[in-house]
């Protein structure tokens, strides 16, 4: 049951009539697993924290750097240097001291990353490279657990769900199959424009909130691309590949 300073922290949630009360301690009860703490993860985990998820835990092995600062809002000029999940957890903490804020400082394995997504109820994939997407997405195919993956590079930015609890929903290999190669453009190349990775990131916030407090409808089944110069949204239905070798065999109920 929810505390008096738990209802006044979260009353503007507990008025909307789909979340309420109930829908409140769901989220309290719920565990985001948040990989990358960059222009993704920032924003996204800082809605988490504010949201009233229970537990997040941060991974990233990587440490704050002055060239992160245009975009990565959950570090500060003063934690130049310090590793990047350490630096988030002291954010989360002063927005949220009530939130159980785990930092992972360490690069994850295969083993590893199958822990931290057993642990989870739904994971953030907040990553820069199509190798450890690809990692996340088997992983949490084969432990049932829903994906929230965003991406961005330059004006263009995409998000999309991936939920192994139902049936109908692909994968991100059946969108990005295992077996082909895909470049990886990185944001020290081409640069990426600020505002753009607070969209696809809060975004990625609202869709884990919704799937930890059970209401609505997620993007699963869908990939949304946005082009920020013409602020234009473009929405793509994306099938499952009844072939795909990591969520083809999957069983459901």
């Amino acid at each position: 049951m929810m505390n008096d300073e738990q209802r006044q922290r979260y009353a503007r949630h507990i008025l909307l009539s789909d979340l309420g009360e109930a829908g409140q301690e769901k989220i309290a009860s719920s565990h985001a697993l948040v990989i990358g703490t960059g222009g993704l993860g920032s924003p996204a985990s800082l809605y988490l924290a504010s949201g009233g998820f229970g537990k997040i835990t941060l991974v990233d092995d990587d440490r704050v750097d002055l060239t992160n600062l245009q975009r990565q809002i959950i570090h500060t000029t003063g934690r130049i240097g310090m590793n990047k999940a350490q630096s988030g957890k002291i954010a989360l903490g002063q927005i949220n001291p009530t939130v159980d804020v785990v930092a992972v400082t360490e690069r994850v394995d295969e083993n590893s990353l199958s822990e931290l997504v057993r642990a989870a109820d739904v994971v953030l994939d907040c990553t820069d490279n199509f190798k450890t997407r690809l990692a996340i997405n088997r992983t949490c195919m084969t432990l049932g657990k829903p994906l929230v993956s965003g991406a961005v590079v330059g004006f263009d930015g995409q998000i999309s769900v991936y939920d192994p609890r139902r049936e109908d929903s692909p994968c991100y290999a059946c969108l990005f199959p295992e077996d082909q190669h895909f470049e990886d453009i990185k944001a020290a190349h081409i640069g990426v424009f600020a505002p753009l990775v607070g969209i696809i990131g809060t975004m990625q916030a609202a869709e884990a909130l919704k799937l930890a407090a059970g209401i609505g409808q997620s993007l699963a089944g869908s990939l949304w691309l946005l082009d920020a110069l013409a602020m234009e949204w473009t929405k793509i239905r994306i099938e499952r590949n009844p072939d795909c070798p990591v969520c083809a065999k999957r069983a459901f109920g």
